[in-house]
């Protein structure tokens, strides 16, 4: 029978030593996920764990002596920003839990290379970077040229959250999708399907049906299933919410603290989701529920209003100029889209891509997430915004943006990214500092690909020998395309495959002594433009365009 309870649809259907995916979608969690953890906490079961983006209650999974092994695009906090985890990191560092580092592309087609049934698929990611290492890439010689290739990846067993399923078992799903539902057709077994609602008829709703019930292992019906993430349910009967970001900020906070008792209070002692949902409260679950109004925006930027005295950070001003050259290359290459990394990158693309609009390009935003066309709402500096998500002109998936518009055919797009390391060559590095005996960062994400595949990068950090280093310690993303490097004391452009120094701050101090402080923040012997020009410091009412999407600071101070 495949309708059942949470904890017999769990207990059936995964067994130790499997490899699990766990879904993320744009939902990032699910009750199942949960229910496994309560079920073989400290039990040491030697799961493989692949998940795209491990966020903070991965952690779980650790703490809990679950795996051995985690297949990854991105292991690191997403709230309140975008930051290591400690807990992740002394499990790799210790070596006690071994990781597979891949960009979300190249994670997504490994799946779906399994559920076709393929030997291997083709890839456009990857080379230049040290992730053309892992044993399931390599590139070979063909009669078209050098052709990288990706082995197929198949899980055992899939844990999904849908919106609706079906008395049979099919299982319906809203886009954005993120790496989609590859990996519930890929796994070996199939999936265990949590779902807000069993209806006896999806036919109103085929358009959304992804997962054949054949597929299904067993369908178990969980309201507010996928917390703390959020669930978009546009074009269905069913009642959406939105992202907990204060849990997910808990949740960090945990990897800081007491974890153990977090982990028991939210994840070891419910026994049931009734008993989860008990410890959210109505009030809180009612609130998330109306998180999904495109207007409820308005509640968040009267509760956290913008600081229109506090004075212009070196994160601002980084920001400010990375804005204005972005619209100047949207001109310039006569952009149709640009995609744009977490954090600060990802505020100064909306606000460039705002002004270039206001111009008169038709240059529009796109995101990993599966989102062309979106709008961002104020007092939310988060992509995983579902709040953006109703205005979007396309809904889709990774596989659409990273692998078409990003680097396909009549689509010109620019990457505007962040990294914690940028060399000379314009080489990034967001995954590890352990050649250099620091320690592991977050991971690629969908920056390779974006790297590899747009037709020019832009990306914003703040100077500093630390970040700017001769020689990144880790090529998450190879530089080729790496045009331009915008930080808080200057701009770097490529010359001849190198960044230069071409334009330094305005100010009242000469300019050789601008200069000087600019090269200063290069972690090597950099090239000076003959002539430099000069950045007009930014402005308030460009600081505060940035503000009204991170009225908190978490990213921009």
């Amino acid at each position: 029978m495949k309708h059942t309870t949470l904890s017999e649809a769990v207990a059936a259907n995964v067994r130790p030593g499997d490899t699990v995916l766990l879904t993320v979608g744009h939902s990032r969690w699910t009750a199942a996920a949960r229910e496994l953890v309560r079920q073989t906490w400290g039990s040491d079961p030697h799961f493989t764990l692949v998940m795209l983006s491990l966020s903070s209650l991965g952690a779980l999974f650790f703490r809990g002596g679950l795996v051995d092994k985690v297949i990854t695009a991105y292991s690191g906090d997403s709230f309140p920003t975008y930051t290591p985890n400690p807990i992740f990191q002394a499990a790799y560092k210790s070596g006690e839990v071994e990781v597979e580092h891949w960009s979300i592309l190249t994670y997504l087609q490994r799946l779906e290379a399994a559920a076709r049934g393929l030997p291997a698929t083709v890839t456009g990611s990857l080379q230049g970077s040290s992730m053309e290492q892992n044993e399931a890439f390599t590139v070979v010689d063909s009669d078209f040229g050098p052709v990288g290739l990706l082995a197929p990846l198949v899980p055992d067993v899939a844990l999904v959250h849908g919106v609706a399923a079906d008395r049979d078992g099919n299982v319906a799903v809203n886009p954005p999708l993120l790496e989609g539902v590859w990996g519930a057709l890929a796994a070996r077994r199939g999936a265990v399907v949590t779902v807000e609602q069993v209806v006896d008829d999806l036919s109103p709703w085929s358009d959304l049906v992804r997962i054949p019930a054949h597929r299904v292992l067993a369908v178990a019906e969980t309201p507010m299933g996928a917390h703390p993430g959020g669930l978009f349910t546009r074009g269905t009967p069913i009642d959406g919410y939105g992202e907990d970001v204060d849990f997910w900020v808990m949740a960090r906070d945990a990897c800081r603290g007491d974890f153990d008792e977090f982990a028991r209070h939210w994840y070891l002692e419910p026994a049931d989701q009734d008993d989860y949902l008990k410890r959210l409260g109505t009030e809180r679950i009612d609130w998330l529920r109306g998180r999904v109004d495109p207007e409820s925006w308005r509640e968040d930027a009267e509760r956290w209003p913008v600081d229109e005295e506090a004075p212009i950070s070196g994160w601002e001003t980084a920001a400010v100029w990375g804005a204005r050259e972005l619209e100047a290359r949207i001109e310039a290459v006569g952009a149709d889209a640009v995609l744009a990394g977490a954090g600060v990158a990802n505020l100064a693309a909306w606000v460039g891509v705002a002004n270039a609009r206001v111009a008169g390009a038709r240059v529009v935003l796109t995101a990993e997430l599966g989102m062309w066309g979106y709008t961002p709402t104020p007092a939310d500096p988060y992509i995983f915004n579902h709040r953006s998500f109703p205005a979007a002109s396309m809904l889709s998936d990774a596989s659409h943006v990273l692998g078409l518009w990003i680097g396909g055919t009549g689509t010109k797009t620019i990457g505007c990214l962040g990294a914690a390391q940028v060399d000379r060559q314009g080489n990034l590095n967001s995954t590890t500092l352990l050649p250099a005996g620091g320690p592991f960062l977050v991971g690629s994400g969908g920056a390779n690909d974006v790297a590899t595949r747009a037709n020019e990068c832009l990306v914003i950090t703040r100077s500093g020998p630390a970040r700017l280093p001769e020689k990144a310690a880790y090529v998450t993303s190879p530089g080729g395309r790496v045009q331009t490097v915008v930080t808080d004391l200057g701009i770097l452009r490529k010359r001849d495959g190198e960044l230069c120094l071409a334009a330094v701050a305005a100010g009242e101090s000469p300019l050789e002594e601008r200069v000087r402080e600019a090269v200063a923040g290069c972690g090597w012997d950099v090239t000076v433009d003959r002539t430099v020009d000069e950045l007009p410091p930014p402005t308030m009412p460009e600081a505060l365009a940035l503000r009204r999407y991170d009225p908190r600071g978490w990213f921009l101070r």
